[in-house]
């Protein structure tokens, strides 16, 4: 309500615009977790992953650093369990974070399992930061992980999806030998190279090709089958591996003639296409090729050794999003709000966006760029503001020639930013997109030329699209 508040705002997120001084936190985990029973602890397989990343980071090192004489209060510690153990810190594992080449902090629960004793079908992790003089970062939460009892042996059918694996989604590939969990090793992506490691494990998003054009690699939808064509491609780095005809696996053997949906954790086998035998195989630290054996008494099985046979699980990855560049902080970020989509209605003077996700609540406001919208608090789910009109950018409906995209932005009460994908775009009309003839600088009946616009959501790493 202050002007001068709100300009000293407005100039402070300006600021961030143009410089983001981001801090991220980056869980990523499996989707199911295989149950454990009696006294054994199943370890979830792979395990959960925490990055922290973005230069906000090192910010706030230097104002701890200014404010302790001394960076040992910089260092962030966290504790990972699952959502229903409760406070106590002796129920979960301790994570501490080692700085990697890339400068992001690295750290993973390798200890964590569910006992038969928890009844329940669905949970999540629960993360908890801190720095370690004490104050408390965030509580942040994984995406839903369902709970199976063991891998299906069964034949999966299409009506029962819950355990199938579609066409663009991400998985993770681990090769255990002789079920040792100490031997475990993880497919990954290290300086543009495919790896084994025993350390970190990579997400791999797992597209459905069309096998009659290897050329362009068109991608189809779907569910995965045995016997697919299928494109590994790293969700980090963009890495991707050669075109690759997935098989089941039976006590060492890839079956060349099932074709069935893949299910959760099951067993398979990736031949590359196109060549003799030939198949995706680790070898300590390095994946290699490895020519097949065929069998002469059944022609539709080939003999493979411990390296090619990788067990896949989908991995679902949860990002959160802060920037304490407009103010130090002291109250925890959390709950960080996540934006999932947006809906407009109306349209004009009159038009409102709706934005939906999770964990927002009263003290958010929404912004477009550098302009707070009015802002209304609907449900942890829904936000609804009214959309700015486009001269709070310095531009006029009537002269407005280039499509103009800002992005969405969440501010909290306290003046601290949570950033999102997604952004939002005023078109101009179709007569006055550049390009085409404008008789005058100012045309004579510009009112009734640009009585109505055309407004539309991009994601950032999308194409602008305007119809013609």
């Amino acid at each position: 309500s202050n002007p001068y508040q709100a300009n000293l705002l407005r100039d402070g997120v300006r600021r961030y615009l143009q410089l983001p001084a981001d801090q991220t936190v980056l869980i990523l985990h499996a989707k199911v977790a295989q149950k454990s029973y009696g006294n054994e602890k199943r370890f979830f397989c792979p395990p959960p992953c925490v990055y922290l990343s973005g230069p906000g980071w090192k910010l706030k090192q230097e104002q701890i650093k200014a404010r302790d004489l001394g960076d040992a209060g910089f260092r962030v510690c966290g504790y990972m369990g699952l959502d229903s153990m409760g406070s106590s810190l002796m129920e979960t594992q301790k994570l501490s974070f080692e700085e990697q080449p890339d400068s992001k902090g690295f750290s993973c629960a390798k200890a964590l399992y569910i006992s038969d004793t928890d009844k329940r079908k669905h949970f999540r992790l629960v993360l908890k930061l801190f720095f370690s003089n004490g104050q408390e970062i965030g509580t942040f939460h994984s995406k839903l992980i369902k709970v199976i009892s063991k891998p299906s042996q069964k034949k999966q059918s299409l009506k029962n999806t819950d355990l199938c694996i579609s066409s663009g989604s991400k998985v993770s590939l681990f090769n255990r030998l002789r079920s040792q969990t100490v031997s475990t090793r993880y497919l990954s992506v290290e300086g543009g190279a495919f790896i084994a490691s025993a350390r970190q494990w990579a997400a791999f998003t797992l597209h459905l090709a069309d096998d009659r054009t290897r050329s362009e690699f068109p991608l189809r939808e779907g569910y995965i089958r045995y016997g697919s064509v299928v494109r590994l491609v790293c969700t980090a780095t963009g890495v991707t591996l050669p075109p690759l005809i997935i098989r089941k696996v039976m006590k060492q053997y890839a079956m060349l003639d099932v074709d069935e949906p893949i299910s959760q954790l099951h067993k398979c086998a990736f031949q590359f296409q196109g060549s003799d035998r030939m198949y995706l195989c680790l070898s300590t630290e390095k994946v290699i090729q490895f020519q097949a054996s065929p069998c002469p008494k059944e022609a539709n099985r080939e003999l493979l050794n411990d390296g090619s046979c990788w067990t896949i699980i989908s991995t679902e990855t949860v990002e959160y999003t802060f920037s304490e560049s407009l103010a130090c902080v002291r109250e925890p970020v959390s709950p960080v709000p996540l934006i999932a989509a947006l809906q407009l209605t109306g349209g004009g003077d009159v038009a409102m966006l709706e934005v939906q996700g999770e964990y927002f609540h009263a003290h958010l406001k929404v912004w477009f760029g550098d302009v707070e919208a009015e802002t209304m608090y609907r449900s942890p789910k829904s936000l609804m503001c009214v959309v700015p009109d486009v001269s709070a950018f310095g531009s006029d409906w009537r002269w407005l020639r280039y499509p103009i995209t800002v992005p969405l932005l969440l501010i909290r009460d306290d003046g601290l930013i949570y950033s999102s994908s997604f952004t939002f775009t005023y078109t101009p009309e179709q007569s006055c997109i550049p390009g085409q003839q404008v008789l005058s600088d100012i045309p004579q009946d510009s009112d009734n030329l640009l009585d109505s616009i055309h407004q539309e959501f991009t994601r950032t790493n999308f194409h602008l699209f305007m119809q013609t």
